[in-house]
C-alpha cells in the first residue's frame, strides 16, 4: 500500500490507535476480559473501516490502520474522529460492561513519509502528542511533535525507576478561607527530578506514567507521604486543617483503593477528617459503579472528596447529584478570565450558586489577582488557591505559612462601609471635572476611563452607586450597566449622556438595568441631588436595613 502510494498511485493514511488506561482492565478485571474485549474491538474496526483499509493489532493495547485515500475518504482527523467513536460504544463482556476511549495519531504517504517504517513512526509520534496534550485525542503528524515523542521516551525509560532512585518530590500550596484568608489547607503537589530532563511537572509525565502503569504505585507513594508530612504539622498543633491529594483514574478504579487509603492513614495517625481527595471529573465517568462505590465508601469512612478542575472535564452534572462530594474547584481557566470576560464570570457565577444549593464548598483555583479575589469574595466564594497567596512549596516553607496562619490580611480586613461612588467617562476632563463636584459631598470617589478598569473597581471595591457615560468607545454605558446589574444587583446605577437615544434608555430603564437617565450639561446642584437619592435609595434597600 506504501508502495502504490508512493509510486503516483493512491495516497494512504496510517493510524496508530492507544486504547487508554486498558492495563487497568487487565489488572482489575482479569487478562481474559482484556482479551475478549480487543477482540471485539478489532472486529469492531474492521466493520467501520470496510474492505478497502485493513487493521492488524500492534502491541497488547495497540492498532494500526491503513487507509487508502480515495475520492469521498472523509479527511485524515476526522477519520480519526470517526474511529475514535467507534471505540467509545459501549462495550459488553460479561459481567462487565466497558467504556473504552482511544488516542489516535494520523500520518500521510507520500506526504509524511515514503517508508512503511517511517511512515509508522510518524503515526507513532502523532499519537504520543496527543497523550502529552490530554489522551481520547485524534492528531495530525507534525515535525515538531517527534521531539515530544522523544522525551516521553525518556521518560517512559526512567520514570519506572523514580520512586526507588528517590526523585520524586512533593510541593504543597496553601488554601485559603474567603472569609479572613487563614490557611484552612494544603494541596499536596508532584514534582519529579528527572536525570535527563530536569524537574517535570505532573503534566510533562503522568500521561506516560498511566500507559506504563506506574502511575498506582506513584500515587501510593504520593498518599503515604504527604500523610507523613500532615502528621508532622499535626504534631506542631495545627490539627484544624486538611491534606489535599490528587488521585488518579487507575487508583480509583482498583478494588483495593479504599484500604490502601484508611492504611496509609492509619499509618501515619492521621484522622480521616484531615484528608481531601481531589478527583478529575473525567475520572467519574469510567466505570461509574464500582468509582461510586469507592468514593462512596471513602466518604462514609470520613475522607473529604473535591471535584477538580470543575467545569472543564468529561462528566455531567448528575456527578454532583450521584456522588458523594464535599467540595467542586472552579477551573482556572474560569478564574482567569473574571471579572471581564462575560462567558466565564457567566460560569463562575454559576457554579459557586449551583455548588452552594447542593451544600458543597467552592474553591476557585488559579487565583493570581487582586481583582479576581475581590470579584470572587464578593460572589461568596468559599476558598482559594493560587500564586496570590503562594507558589507550590517545599514542606519547610509550607510550615512556616502554616505557623502564619493568615495570608493576605490587608485584602480580608474588615472595611469601613463607606459612601462609594464609582464614575466612569471615557474623557478625560469630564471624570476630572465630576471627581471635583462630588468630592465636596464627602463620597469615597473611584474614578474609571474604560470599562475594564471600571470592572477592576467594582471586583475589589464595595460599590454602592455607578455614574456611567453612555457614549463611550469600548461598550455603551446601557450595555455596561447592563452587565453590572448581573455581577453586583444591589448597586444603583445611573447613566450621564449627552446623547438621548430614547429606546435604548427607555429598555435599560424597563428591564432594571439603569435607575435614572440624566443629560448632559448637567447643573450641579441637580445632578448632586440626584446621586444623593440614589445613596438614599440604596440604603433603603431591604438587604441594606437587615445588616445595618
Amino acid at each position: 500500500m506504501v508502495d502504490a502510494a508512493t509510486s503516483d498511485g493512491t495516497p494512504l493514511m496510517l493510524l496508530y490507535i492507544d486504547i487508554d488506561h486498558f492495563r487497568s482492565i487487565n489488572e482489575n478485571m482479569g487478562v481474559e476480559v482484556g482479551d475478549e474485549a480487543l477482540a471485539i474491538l478489532s472486529d469492531r474496526l474492521q466493520q467501520a473501516l470496510g474492505p478497502e483499509a485493513r487493521a492488524w493489532r500492534h502491541g497488547s493495547d495497540e492498532f494500526i490502520v491503513a487507509v487508502p485515500r480515495v475520492p469521498g475518504t472523509p479527511p485524515p482527523e476526522r477519520f480519526g474522529d470517526l474511529l475514535r467513536e467507534q471505540i467509545e460504544l459501549p462495550m459488553t463482556v460479561l459481567p462487565y460492561t466497558l467504556f473504552l476511549t482511544g488516542t489516535l495519531g494520523v500520518a500521510l504517504c507520500p506526504e509524511h513519509a515514503d517508508t512503511p517504517s517511517s511512515l509508522l513512526q510518524c503515526a507513532e509520534s502523532a499519537m504520543e502528542q496527543a497523550k502529552h496534550e490530554g489522551m481520547n485525542l485524534v492528531r495530525l503528524y507534525r515535525r515538531g511533535a517527534a521531539i515530544t515523542a522523544r522525551s516521553d521516551s525518556i521518560i517512559a525509560r526512567q520514570i519506572v525507576n523514580a520512586i526507588h532512585h528517590n526523585e520524586l518530590r512533593l510541593f504543597y500550596q496553601p488554601q485559603i478561607n474567603a472569609h479572613d484568608g487563614r490557611v484552612v489547607g494544603m494541596e499536596t503537589l508532584l514534582r519529579w527530578y528527572s536525570p535527563a530532563l530536569g524537574l517535570l511537572v505532573p503534566e510533562r509525565f503522568m500521561h506516560v506514567a498511566e500507559k506504563l502503569g506506574v502511575i498506582v504505585q506513584i500515587g501510593d507513594w504520593v498518599l503515604r507521604n504527604a500523610f507523613k508530612q500532615a502528621r508532622v504539622w499535626r504534631d506542631w498543633g495545627f490539627d484544624d486543617f486538611e491534606i489535599a491529594v490528587n488521585v488518579s483514574t487507575l487508583q480509583l478504579l482498583r478494588p483495593s483503593f479504599v484500604s490502601e487509603v484508611l492504611e496509609a492513614m492509619q499509618e501515619a495517625g492521621i484522622p480521616p477528617q484531615m484528608v481531601v481527595l481531589e478527583v478529575r471529573q473525567n475520572a467519574l465517568a469510567k466505570d461509574m459503579n464500582l468509582v461510586h462505590r469507592t468514593l462512596a465508601q471513602l466518604h462514609r469512612e470520613g475522607v473529604r472528596l473535591t471535584l477538580d478542575d470543575f467545569g472543564m472535564g468529561d462528566s455531567n452534572l448528575d456527578s454532583l447529584v450521584r456522588f458523594s462530594v464535599d467540595k467542586i474547584k472552579i477551573d482556572r481557566n474560569f478564574v482567569k478570565g473574571v471579572p471581564s470576560g462575560n462567558r466565564e464570570v457567566a460560569i463562575t457565577c454559576a457554579i459557586i450558586a449551583m455548588g452552594h444549593q447542593l451544600g458543597m464548598k467552592v474553591i476557585a483555583h488559579g487565583v493570581e489577582t487582586d481583582t479576581q479575589l475581590g470579584f470572587l469574595r464578593r460572589n461568596q466564594c468559599d476558598m482559594f488557591q493560587g500564586h496570590l497567596f503562594g507558589e507550590p512549596m517545599s514542606a519547610e516553607d509550607a510550615g512556616a505559612v502554616l505557623r502564619r496562619r493568615y495570608l493576605r490580611a490587608d485584602a480580608f480586613a474588615a472595611t469601613k462601609p463607606d459612601r462609594t461612588l464609582l464614575l466612569l467617562d471615557d474623557e478625560e476632563n469630564i471624570l476630572r471635572s465630576l471627581v471635583r463636584l462630588f468630592r465636596r459631598d464627602g463620597y469615597r470617589i473611584l474614578a474609571a476611563s474604560n470599562v475594564t478598569d471600571a470592572f477592576e473597581l467594582l471586583a475589589t471595591n464595595d460599590v454602592q452607586v455607578i455614574l456611567s457615560d453612555q457614549r463611550m468607545s469600548d461598550m455603551s454605558g446601557t450595555e455596561f450597566l447592563g452587565r453590572v446589574r448581573l455581577l453586583y444587583p444591589d448597586t444603583i446605577r445611573l447613566v450621564l449622556s449627552g446623547y438621548t437615544d430614547l429606546a435604548t434608555v427607555t429598555e435599560a430603564i424597563n428591564r432594571g438595568e439603569i435607575y435614572r437617565f440624566l443629560t448632559k450639561p448637567w447643573n450641579d446642584d441637580d445632578l448632586r441631588e440626584h446621586i444623593r437619592q440614589a445613596f438614599t435609595t440604596y440604603e433603603n434597600q431591604p438587604h441594606h436595613r437587615a445588616h445595618a
